[in-house]
């Protein structure tokens, strides 16, 4: 499955959230405060990506990648995702989500609490101050 994204700048990327029902990556051009776009893969069933990582090139995944997916899980899942990225190293890290759907999803997402306009939202993480 090759993806397209929105029109934007999306070379900043982490993981947002990862539990056994979600994994949820967001970009943006600086993720240091907010990010404007999320990639959201529904029962990931194997995920091989770095925390952080920059600047990804998205690509149908060639068919060793398919393959190894169904061996590891004994199918092939709806949604298999290849890319490449710079994750710090001298080389490009080379990526693979499989789940059972993908959503990308686009609007503010503040990674420090605040008060929101209406379409934003919090990073899950995010909690009021004590007062």
């Amino acid at each position: 499955m090759a993806i397209r994204l929105p029109e934007g700048s999306w070379w900043d990327w982490d993981v947002v959230e990862w539990n056994a029902g979600r994994l949820r990556l967001g970009a943006g051009h600086d993720i240091s405060y907010a990010h404007s776009l999320e990639l959201v893969f529904t029962e990931p069933v194997l995920v091989r990506c770095p925390a952080v990582f920059h600047d990804p090139v998205f690509r149908a995944p060639a068919p060793e990648e398919v393959r190894l997916v169904a061996d590891q899980i004994g199918e092939t899942p709806p949604v298999v995702l290849a890319f490449e990225a710079d994750a710090g190293g001298p080389d490009r890290a080379s990526c693979l989500i499989a789940a059972g759907q993908l959503e990308i999803v686009q609007g503010t997402v503040f990674r420090y609490w605040r008060e929101l306009a209406a379409g934003e939202r919090l990073a899950p993480w995010v909690r009021p101050p004590v007062a």
